[in-house]
């Protein structure tokens, strides 16, 4: 492991606690109520779609995908659908946003761990209200000493966060579970990564085999390993 770091960032969703698992429930819960109109594959395909259309509008996060759903509701049923349903889409979305903070496995032994040895921070996408909401209900911003919320996490936004840290590439270890988002635009400005796989991954977070072959990072089964590579 790189002996020059300073700074170890964690991801947020997945990483530290559950959320894509969430999604996957609501996107359930959404099929089943517009089942009048569509199957369940293709209801799962337009909302996809529309989500995706969408996040240079909303950025990430639930209040994004409830506008989304919203759209795609009235979309697949022509405009014509009871607004009780509109209301019942409003409530899932505001159950997501209410969901208890479910830690990962070993993430408070970890942080325990580390903190005071590195400077450790939050750096994540999504929506500034939520994810502040989610680290105070956590009862993990103890131990960070800056909590980033990012619109985007690529390469240029990492070297934007080098830059306001006052840090060089060299120096900054990233913790996350998206190949995509928390790894590979890490390996390719110079810092180091570790992935830490979550067994839910939005299709918008993959990648393609070509682009995870790089031997760049390490690859660990648990958080808690972390602590045998950089304690």
């Amino acid at each position: 492991m790189n002996t020059s770091i300073k700074v170890i960032a964690f991801d947020a969703d997945d990483t530290l606690w559950v959320n894509e698992t969430y999604f996957r429930e609501a996107e359930g819960q959404f099929a089943k109520l517009l089942s009048a109109y569509e199957t369940e594959n293709k209801i799962d395909q337009e909302l996809f779609k529309t989500e995706i259309k969408n996040l240079e509008l909303y950025g990430y996060g639930v209040k994004g995908f409830m506008l989304s759903m919203i759209e795609c509701a009235l979309e697949l049923s022509n405009y014509t659908i009871n607004p009780k349903l509109l209301n019942e889409i409003l409530h899932i979305g505001k159950e997501m946003l209410e969901k208890p903070i479910e830690l990962l496995d070993g993430v408070e032994e970890v942080l325990k761990s580390l903190h005071g040895k590195y400077k450790l921070i939050v750096a994540t996408k999504g929506d500034l209200l939520d994810q502040e909401r989610k680290l105070e209900k956590s009862g993990l911003l103890k131990y960070f000493h800056h909590i980033e919320v990012m619109s985007e996490k690529k390469e240029a936004d990492y070297e934007k966060l080098l830059a306001h840290l006052d840090i060089k590439a060299n120096e900054l270890l990233m913790i996350g579970n998206s190949l995509k988002s928390d790894v590979l635009p890490l390996v390719n400005i110079g810092a180091t990564a570790i992935h830490v796989p979550f067994h839910t991954t939005w299709a918008h977070e993959e990648v393609s085999s070509n682009e995870q072959s790089t031997t760049a990072y390490k690859t660990v089964g648990s958080i808690t390993d972390l602590l045998k590579i950089i304690a």
